[in-house]
């Protein structure tokens, strides 16, 4: 709940700073809502056999506060998808699994316009894990199972660093890129010796600005 909080400061801090930041009139402090798709995985775990990409979604809300010619902050609010997919053996038996991983994400986005309508970005990304699942399919039969809610047993804040991009076609219609790079352990209890899980996101979607 402190890193909750923390994150939400974060954002408030930013609007806050927006609101004592003189912008010229051409160059307003705007809002907006995003959305788009996820493809997230996480570094490898020690006896999968092979790891793959899992397709999610991400949705929420930013605001673009200017804050000099052509730089400008970009605090954001998202409900977005993290988690893998993975193949395993047990006992001479092929099994895959999925590793559904949802987050509030509070990305802080550092944005330099390379031209009026294109810009690049980087900057942290506070997230706040809501819900852990697996679902395990045994593949020579069909039947699959879902667990319950395991978020307990992992770490349920995540940091990492966001790089990424954008396009505005219109005043109001953009498209998205962007790649996160988790540097937090997912595993809340990981055993000495071993390495870090950790969280790899790359978004793309579209954004829409109220002007």
């Amino acid at each position: 709940m402190k890193k909750l909080i923390l994150g939400l400061a974060v954002t408030a801090s930013s609007l806050a700073f927006a609101q004592q930041t003189p912008t010229s009139s051409s160059n307003p402090v705007t809002f907006g809502v995003k959305g788009g798709m996820n493809v997230s995985s996480l570094s490898k775990d020690e006896g999968l056999d092979d790891q793959k990409s899992k397709i999610g979604f991400n949705a929420g809300v930013f605001a673009n506060i200017p804050i000099a010619e052509s730089f400008s902050v970009q605090p954001e609010v998202l409900y977005s998808q993290y988690g893998a997919k993975s193949d395993y053996t047990l006992f001479g038996t092929k099994y895959s699994a999925s590793s559904k991983l949802d987050y509030i994400a509070v990305p802080v986005m550092f944005q330099y316009n390379l031209i009026p309508n294109l810009y690049v970005e980087a900057g942290p990304e506070f997230g706040f894990m809501v819900s852990a699942k697996n679902k395990v399919k045994n593949e020579s039969n069909g039947n699959s199972t879902t667990s319950d809610d395991y978020k307990d047993n992992l770490k349920t804040f995540n940091f990492g660093i966001g790089l990424g991009a954008g396009y505005y076609f219109t005043q109001n219609f953009g498209i998205t890129a962007r790649y996160v790079a988790g540097l937090t352990d997912v595993a809340k209890d990981r055993p000495s010796g071993s390495d870090a899980t950790k969280n790899n996101l790359f978004q793309v979607g579209l954004a829409y600005k109220f002007k």
